[in-house]
């Protein structure tokens, strides 16, 4: 929360996230995935034959096989459909996880980066050191 007492939005989370991992991890490639929002019947029914699916996490980053959800610092919660995703990506051998705010998730990508450093490098020598 702000000092002004501003809860900021999901949308300003997800934003000020961006800004900050794309400082923070310069040629890591993220990418939003734009499930959300509102939509004219059209358009959702165009977009859902396309392939479109509820409750795909709204961030992806390839390079470390890590997707994220995320929430408002206060107040958001997962779905069932986001629950359901989660599970199934984690499942599959995906990193997937739900952040409430900026500064959990740009932990997360810390950690996940973290993980990935130690799974390559144990596969480069056998040692997992």
């Amino acid at each position: 929360m702000s000092a002004a007492g501003h809860l900021p939005s999901e949308h300003e989370e997800q934003c000020a996230f961006i800004s900050a991992f794309r400082k923070t991890f310069p040629g890591v490639r993220i990418i939003a995935i734009p499930n959300g929002g509102w939509r004219d019947i059209k358009t959702a029914a165009r977009l859902k034959a396309e392939g479109v699916c509820k409750g795909v996490p709204d961030l992806f980053i390839p390079e470390w096989r890590f997707w994220i959800e995320m929430k408002r610092q206060k107040g958001g919660r997962a779905s069932e459909e986001q629950k359901d995703w989660i599970e199934y990506l984690t499942a599959t051998g995906y990193k997937a996880v739900v952040c409430k705010g900026r500064d959990e998730a740009l932990q997360a990508a810390f950690d996940r980066r973290e993980e990935m450093t130690r799974w390559q490098h144990y596969r480069q020598d056998g040692t997992g050191k």
